[in-house]
């Protein structure tokens, strides 16, 4: 039987450390001295759709890696995925990154599932950790979230500072994951105001369509949402998402952001009045705690579960403007005790 277990709490702010060095994409590895034995290599992390610099999902995993390596002070790699690439691929990607050294090695999103499956299987000395998906096997960490608990926060967020009673969702690709994020935005806002309407939408039916790495298509999206009545529009986009941002922005209503904090991000300066708050997914803690666990002598396995009671995931404060409208801060509060202590379900599809 899989072991599953909720992680202890996981290391607090991880995502918002070394964004500053995401701006740009590529591969990247940091080999230090030239003649660093095999044994030196550490954490290396494979990016999903949108790679380094889209200041949400992928740059929340760097800041992970970030953090190991200024910790135990060894060398780690980050690979960007390739347009149009296929599983065998990632195979590929992944199986280089175990046969150099490096350990644990981590797939960034559901993507590598098929992936890790396979390659895990050859390298049983190696830990392997997935973002977002459950692969089988004992050398395999599968790091997943309550990620409907925070859009919840969010839902309620956006109840509490909407003034035309009209919110917005917009998810990057229509599948299961991001019907998390919907479903417990939805009821989060229901739960608060049943007067609210939700406007929710989809950009693609598949990631090969651009659903988390086109921003025009973010942007288009939320303008029509806006024309729509819409004040507060939540996405769940990954690179997408800065469309959403910059619509949000210009029209002078509220955009929530999604995994990183984004009010604090640095690309994302311009918008930042606009950014009310974000559903927080700390994929970087995670990150970090499957690197360290492996280091420890102690590695993770069986699938570890990060949710509001853990800090996996939240909703950030960063803008002082929430604390302006009235109720907001006592009402996400009241519903973060209540989903913790069980009284308020969250709905996942």
């Amino acid at each position: 039987m899989r072991r599953i277990s909720k992680l202890t709490r996981v290391a607090v702010g991880v995502a918002s450390l070394a964004l500053a060095a995401t701006a740009c994409g590529g591969t990247s590895s940091d080999n230090g001295d030239s003649g660093g034995s095999k044994d030196d290599l550490g954490v290396a992390i494979a990016y999903d759709i949108g790679g380094k610099g889209d200041q949400s999902f992928n740059d929340a995993a760097f800041a992970g890696l970030a953090k190991a390596k200024d910790e135990f002070g060894f060398k780690t790699a980050d690979v960007e995925p390739t347009e149009g690439e296929t599983d065998a691929d990632k195979e590929q990607r992944l199986a280089s990154l175990a046969r150099q050294g490096y350990n644990p090695v981590i797939g960034v999103g559901f993507a590598y599932g098929p992936a890790m499956e396979a390659v895990a299987a050859k390298y049983p000395d190696t830990t392997f950790g997935i973002v977002d998906s459950v692969v089988e096997g004992e050398n395999v960490a599968s790091l997943v979230f309550a990620e409907e608990q925070a859009s919840y926060l969010a839902g309620v967020a956006a109840a509490k500072a909407t003034k035309s009673n009209t919110v917005g969702f917009v998810g990057g690709v229509d599948i299961p994951l991001i019907h998390k994020f919907q479903a417990g935005y939805e009821q989060g806002v229901k739960d608060t105001d049943p007067k609210v309407k939700v406007i929710s939408q989809y950009l693609t039916q598949t990631a090969e369509e651009g659903g988390f790495s086109s921003p025009d298509k973010g942007k288009a999206a939320a303008e029509g949402q806006i024309e729509k009545g819409a004040d507060v529009i939540y996405q769940a986009a990954g690179l997408s998402g800065q469309g959403v941002i910059e619509a949000a922005a210009k029209a002078k209503v509220w955009a929530i952001g999604v995994d990183s904090d984004q009010y604090n991000q640095e690309a994302l300066a311009g918008y930042k009045d606009y950014i009310l708050t974000s559903a927080l997914k700390d994929v970087g803690g995670a990150v970090y705690t499957l690197t360290k666990s492996v280091q420890d002598g102690k590695p993770l396995t069986g699938t570890q579960v990060f949710d509001l009671k853990v800090n996996g995931v939240g909703l950030s404060d960063s803008n002082p403007k929430m604390a302006e409208i009235p109720g907001l801060k006592e009402a996400v509060d009241e519903a973060k005790k209540g989903i913790i202590d069980g009284t308020i379900k969250v709905n996942t599809e």
